[in-house]
């Protein structure tokens, strides 16, 4: 098993935790994991990419040219990082910040993150919303894993948003799991 993976959206958009949280977990599963976060110049509103590479057996690059699966949040990354996706690949994307135009050959998940987050009371939580739909989809972990680590990366004085998170992952699930009935 290898899943390549290409994350992308807006500086502030949680894609560095994303991928962290991604990593974490594979190696609280003893994979193999390569990871190569990217940031734009900008502190925030720049482009924020994470290249995530998760195996069973030894990767011999971090870089990616072409992904399994994009997870998207913003339409500038999905007009620059779609034809990385390899040919029938996974297409996550945040439509409540883009317009699919030119579509590429991949199986395409619409998840309005964005809007779901702000439902729950914090649009910072969309990251983790398309976490809970890639998973629903994927099933590369468990959920009771993803839960545990993400705990463990909200300790201390970020603590009190554990539970947010939690229904913004379960929400993501629930919107993958709603349409494939």
């Amino acid at each position: 098993m290898i899943e390549k993976i290409i994350l992308a959206g807006f500086g502030g958009q949680g894609m560095m935790l994303l991928g962290k949280l991604l990593a974490q977990a594979a190696i609280a599963e003893g994979k193999q994991v390569t990871y190569f976060p990217s940031y734009g110049t900008e502190v925030r509103g720049g482009t924020a990419v994470y290249h995530l590479i998760v195996s069973n057996e030894e990767i011999f690059s971090p870089i990616i040219e072409e992904a399994d699966t994009l997870i998207i949040m913003n339409q500038p990354s999905y007009q620059k990082f779609k034809g990385m996706l390899k040919p029938n690949g996974l297409l996550l994307l945040n439509t409540s910040m883009i317009k699919v135009n030119n579509p590429p050959d991949a199986t395409i998940y619409k998840v309005q993150a964005t809007e779901i987050a702000s439902k729950l009371g914090n649009v910072l939580v969309s990251n983790i919303v398309m976490m809970g739909a890639y998973l629903a989809i994927k099933k590369l972990f468990s959920a009771n894993l993803i839960l545990d680590q993400l705990q463990a990366m909200l300790k201390g004085k970020k603590g009190d948003l554990f539970a947010i998170n939690k229904k913004a992952f379960e929400s993501g699930i629930q919107v993958i799991e709603s349409t494939s009935r």
